[in-house]
């Protein structure tokens, strides 16, 4: 790790606990910090906070001390990437013109390790976890690792200290962490797509969202690489007005791009890659976060031998297209992380086979049109739950699905399964693919697929 001297003896308020939130205040003890964290969930009884705490970290739960802001000086406020700029705390913190910064930017700032950084509305978590593997098989041929970082689950600040200038980190870097980004360098960074109602929630208009997206490549140099997607025509032009890095391009239809999926092989404009039939996941989408792991291994030294061990065995990431079992003849798909329109878009038609689809969650307010030429070619039967499970269906008889029969509804995803799998044959697919956020009925999309996977598991077949 750099020892960095940017962060040392200055006053710093961390702003949100959380996995980051602990992390960050170990990294920046490190770098010589005197730090406050404040959390507006009570720390009396968290071990994390009293951890800190023991390390000289003044805690402060249960609320947040605006009228603090004003009385101390404070260098920066770290702010939590979940925590939005409406916070009382950030928006105080702006009005003083403290600088606002974010978990990724100290963490990358002090890697002794070469960095990339994957964002992208679906399909970033896939690409990280390819990458990650593709160039740790190139790696542990020296001796050392790649590892995945970030948004994926593990903080870049609890792996920034063990990594070495001959490892590498794959970061997944989510819109909410890139808002706050005003400097970073990575050598090679991927966005790879970028679709409108995602996070507006969050970032309130969708010029605000790519806006931050592009903040991945902003800061990059001529020495660096830029992955982009050649079918998004508007993003495209977009980041090449901004980026100052090499761009490389991938595409799923377009022979005319860097990277591209031919009639048999995934390819290059030198070369075939692998073979199409070879790869374990299922799914266009999946060769389009082949084609982007691709890209970005290649830049960073791996070549064929090292994609193929990992495409030809990968078989998808947890809550994403997750194969769960097969029942019956009936295979079982856990896409729990389809949390919008776009994310169910690209599961339903990953699977040639017949499917009994389980769908709701959380209304947010969009109607499901869009999905009706989805159901009506790959949807025989539809199970649908939660707050969406009416709009849904009306997108259902839309497609032609007979309503009764085939359509049917539930409150919730417990007696959804049961219903899934009588309505299904041998041969069928049962795909969970909500198409909405998990928080009418779940903590997290991870706490709902967890449930799937288990009720399926508890289903009495026959």
């Amino acid at each position: 790790m750099k020892d960095i001297k940017t962060y040392s003896n200055k006053n710093i308020l961390v702003l949100g606990l959380g996995k980051s939130g602990f992390a960050v205040s170990e990294l920046l003890l490190k770098l010589g910090a005197k730090l406050t964290l404040n959390d507006k969930a009570d720390l009396d009884k968290n071990e994390k906070a009293q951890e800190l705490k023991a390390k000289g970290v003044r805690v402060i739960g249960g609320h947040h001390p605006v009228d603090l802001l004003e009385k101390e000086h404070f260098d920066y406020l770290v702010k939590n990437p979940g925590i939005p700029y409406e916070n009382p705390m950030v928006k105080k913190a702006e009005e003083l013109n403290i600088p606002i910064i974010t978990e990724p930017e100290i963490a990358l700032s002090c890697s002794d390790a070469p960095y990339v950084c994957v964002t992208g509305s679906n399909g970033k978590t896939t690409t990280v976890m390819l990458t990650q593997r593709i160039l740790d098989h190139h790696l542990q041929k020296s001796g050392h690792h790649a590892y995945a970082v970030g948004n994926i689950g593990v903080p870049i600040s609890e792996v920034v200290p063990k990594a070495t200038k001959d490892d590498i980190l794959v970061v997944e870097i989510s819109s909410f962490q890139l808002l706050g980004v005003t400097d970073i360098d990575p050598k090679v960074a991927a966005i790879v797509d970028i679709y409108n109602n995602v996070h507006l929630d969050y970032h309130k208009t969708f010029e605000n969202y790519v806006n931050a997206k592009l903040n991945v490549t902003r800061t990059q140099n001529s020495d660096d690489y830029f992955i982009a997607n050649y079918d998004q025509k508007d993003i495209l032009a977009k980041e090449k007005e901004v980026t100052p890095a090499k761009m490389q391009t991938f595409s799923e239809t377009d022979s005319s791009a860097d990277y591209f999926i031919g009639d048999e092989y995934l390819e290059s404009q030198n070369e075939k890659i692998m073979k199409i039939v070879d790869i374990k996941l299922p799914g266009i989408h999946n060769l389009q976060n082949s084609l982007v792991a691709i890209a970005i291994s290649k830049v960073m030294g791996a070549d064929n031998d090292d994609i193929a061990a990992v495409l030809s065995t990968f078989t998808g990431a947890k809550h994403r297209l997750q194969y769960v079992t097969t029942l019956d003849g009936r295979k079982v798909y856990n896409d729990s992380k389809s949390t919008n329109i776009e994310a169910a878009t690209v599961a339903i038609p990953s699977f040639k086979e017949p499917e009994v689809l389980i769908a709701g969650g959380l209304d947010r307010g969009f109607l499901f049109d869009d999905l009706v030429p989805l159901f009506k070619k790959h949807v025989k039967s539809i199970v649908l739950y939660g707050e969406t499970k009416y709009l849904l269906a009306d997108a259902a008889r839309k497609a032609g699905i007979k309503d009764i029969v085939d359509i049917v509804i539930v409150n919730t995803l417990q007696e959804a399964v049961p219903r899934a799998y009588e309505l299904s044959e041998p041969g069928d697919v049962i795909l969970f693919s909500p198409a909405c956020a998990s928080w009418d009925q779940f903590r997290t999309f991870e706490d709902r697929g967890d449930y799937f996977v288990k009720f399926v598991k508890e289903l009495k077949t026959k």
